[in-house]
Formats: C-alpha cells, sequence, structure tokens
C-alpha cells in the first residue's frame, strides 16, 4: 500500500482522484445555484451562498489537474512520451464513450423534457458539432452547459505531445513562460471574460492553466530537497491574495476578468498539486483516501457530465410545483438533485465509463464479459471456462 502521495507503480499519485470527486460536486452545486438565483454573475441570492459562484474556478482546477496526471507518466521518462498515437488513442477511448451517451442523454432531455439552450432545442447540427467534440470551434445550441470543456481539454490534449517535447528540450521555465506570455499578449488584446454559449476558442486562453499542471507534475521524479519544500503552504500564500481580490471587488469583477483569474490561481493550484503529490497536508490526504472519497472520484466524470440535465429538469420542471421560488428552490434542490445527481452518475458510470476504464481495447471488454457470463454459470453446474 502507498505512503500518502506516494506515486505507485501504475504511475497514479494517492488522492488526485479525490480532488476530482470534490471539483465535480462542486460544480454541481454551482449549478444548483445558478439556475435557482437569476442575474449571474450578480448574486441575487444569500450572501452567505456567494462562494458558490465561481464553477468556471472548478473546471480551471480540473485543467491543471488534467495536465498534472497526464506528466507523470512522460516524467518518469524523461518528459518524453512512447507514442502520440498511442496517448491519443488512449484519451479517446477514455472519455469519449461516455460523452457520448452523456450527449445522448442531455440531447433527449433538451429535446423532449427541459430546453438547455438559449438558441432552441438540439438539432442536427449540435449533434454534428457537439459529437466531434468541435463546441470550442464552432457553435450550436447546447445540450447541456457543462460540455464546453469537454472540447478544451480534448483541444489539451492534442497539443499535449508538443507541450511535452518543449519542456524537454527548452525546460519548464521556458514552457511557462512562452506559453503565458502568449495569451498575456493575447489577453490585453481582447476582452476574455467567463465562458457563456457561443464563446469559443478557450483552449488557447486556458493552455497556460494546462502547462500549469504539466510542469508541476515534475515533482515526482524532483529532487529530495524539492519534494521537502512545504508546497501547500506556498500553494495557500500564492491564493490568499487572489482570493482576498476577489472577494473584495465582488462576483461581477470577478467573472469579468476570468482569464486574469485564472492565470493568477493556476500557480497556486499547481502547487497545491505538487503538495499532494507529497503527502501534504497530512489531514486533507487522510480525508481523501477515505472511501466516500475515493468512490466519488471513480465516478466524478460520469458526475460532471450528467448532473446539469438533472439539476435543470428539478429546477425548472420539478420544484414549481413543490416550493416557492429562491432559497426553497435551492434547498428542494440540493435535497433532490443531489442524491439522484450522485445514484445516476454511479449507474452510468457503471454502463458507460468503468468498462472503458477497466479494459484498454474492444476485445479485452469482449473477453472480460464472456469471463463474466461464463462465472456467472458456474454455480449452476456449467463448465467456468465454457463459452
Amino acid at each position: 500500500m502507498e505512503r500518502p502521495g506516494e506515486v505507485n507503480g501504475n504511475g497514479h499519485v494517492p488522492g488526485l482522484d479525490g480532488l476530482r470527486g470534490l471539483a465535480a460536486l462542486y460544480v454541481l452545486l454551482f449549478h444548483c445555484w445558478l439556475l435557482t438565483f437569476p442575474g449571474f454573475p450578480k448574486n441575487s441570492g444569500p450572501s452567505w451562498l456567494g462562494w458558490l459562484m465561481y464553477g468556471r474556478v472548478a473546471v480551471v482546477f480540473f485543467l491543471v489537474l488534467s495536465g498534472f496526471s497526464l506528466a507523470i507518466s512522460p516524467a518518469r521518462r524523461g518528459w518524453t512520451q512512447k507514442s502520440v498515437a498511442g496517448f491519443l488513442r488512449r484519451r479517446a477511448w477514455r472519455i469519449l464513450p461516455p460523452y457520448w451517451a452523456a450527449l445522448a442523454l442531455s440531447s433527449a432531455v433538451a429535446f423532449f423534457v427541459v430546453p438547455a439552450s438559449h438558441y432552441g432545442p438540439p438539432n442536427g447540427r449540435t449533434l454534428l458539432v457537439y459529437g466531434l467534440v468541435l463546441q470550442d470551434v464552432f457553435t450550436a445550441p447546447t445540450p447541456n452547459g457543462a460540455f464546453w470543456s469537454i472540447a478544451v481539454e480534448a483541444e489539451l490534449y492534442l497539443l499535449f505531445p508538443l507541450l511535452l517535447f518543449f519542456r524537454r528540450r527548452l525546460g519548464a521555465l521556458f514552457l511557462v513562460a512562452g506559453v503565458t506570455l502568449t495569451e498575456v499578449a493575447h489577453g490585453l488584446l481582447a476582452d476574455n471574460a467567463s465562458p457563456v454559449e457561443g464563446d469559443n476558442w478557450l483552449a488557447l486562453d486556458l493552455a497556460p492553466v494546462f502547462v500549469a499542471g504539466l510542469v508541476a507534475g515534475g515533482i515526482v521524479v524532483a529532487r529530495e530537497s524539492v519534494r521537502r519544500v512545504p508546497w501547500h503552504r506556498l500553494a495557500a500564500a500564492a491564493a490568499l491574495p487572489v482570493a482576498s481580490l476577489m472577494a473584495v471587488r465582488g462576483s461581477v469583477w470577478t467573472v469579468h476578468h476570468y482569464f486574469w483569474v485564472d492565470l493568477a490561481l493556476a500557480p497556486a493550484m499547481a502547487m497545491f498539486l505538487a503538495g499532494i503529490a507529497t503527502g501534504r497536508p497530512a489531514l486533507l490526504m487522510r480525508l481523501l483516501a477515505t472511501r466516500p472519497m475515493r468512490r466519488l472520484g471513480d465516478f466524478s466524470y460520469s458526475l460532471y457530465l450528467i448532473h446539469l440535465p438533472i439539476v435543470m429538469v428539478v429546477i425548472r420542471d420539478v420544484a414549481p410545483r413543490f416550493v416557492s421560488a429562491g432559497l426553497p428552490t435551492f434547498w428542494f434542490t440540493l435535497m433532490l438533485a443531489l442524491p439522484v445527481s450522485l445514484v445516476s452518475a454511479w449507474l452510468f458510470a457503471e454502463m458507460f465509463e468503468m468498462p472503458f476504464k477497466r479494459n484498454r481495447s474492444w476485445q479485452s471488454m469482449l473477453s472480460a464479459g464472456r469471463s463474466r457470463r461464463a462465472a456467472a454459470r458456474a454455480p449452476h453446474g456449467e463448465p467456468a471456462g465454457d463459452s
């Protein structure tokens, strides 16, 4: 069994799955708040719920975490990728099947139950654009407002081998500086705010946060003196000024300056993950090691994919029949949509995510299915190896 934060033989850092689960759970809570209280980015709900307004920050954390996780294995091989085609195939195998299943589910809900787009119900363009994961390039009526980040991540996967090349040949400092300064120059010439339906080309804006995670992944092969640095404390120190500015300037200013907030928070997030990889803070590591956190992390991707249609149905179709608008709707949504989303995401993951996570090919999946059917027949007297 690994010590807290120790990288196991598969290149996996314990605790990262739990962080994914917590981030997905926060996005769910954000959407419960967003659909209950109108007027975003202004907080029209209770001030004590203001901390739920920053769903974009959780998505940025997902991207930093993605860069960090993907970098672990290449870092251990001198920042080399065994096969670019193999990497892209594995990413597609892991990400696309549950995404396509969620696309079908979300489209059905948006078409038959509650609309998810200001531009009308899903249509042929929706299926084409979202089916090909091109929503960061082309616009179409969205079937699920959370899907914008899937296209961003897919584009960053395509850039990942090139980013690794620059990390290997030119070093971490050049990679971070080159990507970040390029985007700073772009940001000075553009009005970059919160992603809304119709916004695209966000992958380039968010590339620096992905790179921050990639570079931080080098902690797994760093010298012991570097690993002993209290990264979690440095992360807190780096995040405090940004969080303070967000609190002082308020939600409207923060949302309208998300481009700069993302860049400012990325170093803190990267250092926080470096701390997790070295087993600190210990209290959080113990929490992330608990069975509920590990289980939540197991189906966090499915939770992210399917929670929004469930929340929308509850708030727009079910809640008005039982409670008044505002805070009663919010509590009603939490009591109904939260458990339904968690259970549905677990079931969805078992059907559409875990088979692709446990198996690396169709042949492996079919073989595993035959083995399970054979094992199920064995107690009834049939030979377990008979297929």
